[in-house]
């Protein structure tokens, strides 16, 4: 072999070599491209598809985010249909229709199947949902879950479906307690109450304590002829031990 041979076959081996070694890279390259997202659509701290904004209107499930008063949970829109009740649902009746609870969500039979409804206002709950939002509307509070209102009814010691009150897009601070209704008590919040919420228990456990021991201290001589002081005694029992039954510290 000659050697202007052996130096031509050389360069053709190169040649060949270089072009395999391209076409290598640019595969990896797409490889690459399709496995990672792209820079500008990535959000930091989140995941990809997050909207950077806030949190996704709707979850992995389907489920609908409820922001109304910062309310900040996922439910299944009205009209959801399942084959299945939830464990733990609780029965209701109210105008002869049967009703079912669960986590904040009613549920009412459809044949075989259970539908997502709204409940009819009057219906009266001893509990209220394990998640709640508390607002302040016209000096009074509510609590609010999966566009529903609760009100407290201190006849009852329970909680009735409310229609949505007026100004419900115009809440208001609460109310600072009555001077004369907390002069005999501290109270500490033990479960990071907020301010709202702490205002609606003390609110509810001074109905039940009125309602039990007929003495209402923001009135003169409590609004009862007779021993007030008795009275008064009574009704800081009472009020203590609402409070405390409420995750309260009361002195």
């Amino acid at each position: 072999m000659t050697h202007t041979l052996k130096i031509a076959l050389l360069s053709v081996s190169m040649l060949l070599w270089g072009i395999q070694a391209s076409t290598l890279a640019a595969a990896d390259e797409r490889d690459r491209g399709r496995a990672e997202p792209r820079p500008e659509a990535r959000v930091p701290g989140g995941r990809p598809g997050a909207r950077p904004e806030g949190r996704p209107a709707f979850d992995g499930r389907g489920q609908r985010l409820d922001s109304r008063y910062d309310h900040g949970r996922y439910y299944p829109p009205r009209g959801s249909v399942f084959r299945s009740l939830p464990d733990g649902y609780r029965p209701y009746y109210r105008g002869g229709n049967r009703y079912y609870f669960n986590g904040g969500i009613w549920y009412a039979p459809r044949g075989p199947e259970f539908v997502v409804v709204s409940p009819p206002p009057g219906l009266v709950i001893s509990t209220l949902p394990p998640y709640y939002s508390t607002v302040w509307i016209g000096g009074l509070p509510y609590y609010y879950a999966d566009d529903v209102y609760y009100s407290w009814q201190p006849d009852q010691n329970a909680y009735a479906v409310v229609d949505p009150p007026d100004n419900a897009d115009a809440p208001s601070p609460p109310p600072p307690p009555p001077d004369s209704a907390q002069a005999d008590l501290i109270i500490y919040p033990k479960n990071s109450q907020t301010k709202e919420q702490q205002a609606a228990d003390q609110f509810e456990c001074h109905s039940w304590a009125k309602g039990q021991t007929g003495f209402d201290p923001t009135q003169p001589g409590g609004g009862l002829s007779g021993n007030a002081d008795a009275a008064r005694s009574n009704y800081n029992r009472a009020m203590s031990a609402c409070l405390q039954g409420r995750g309260y510290q009361v002195n």
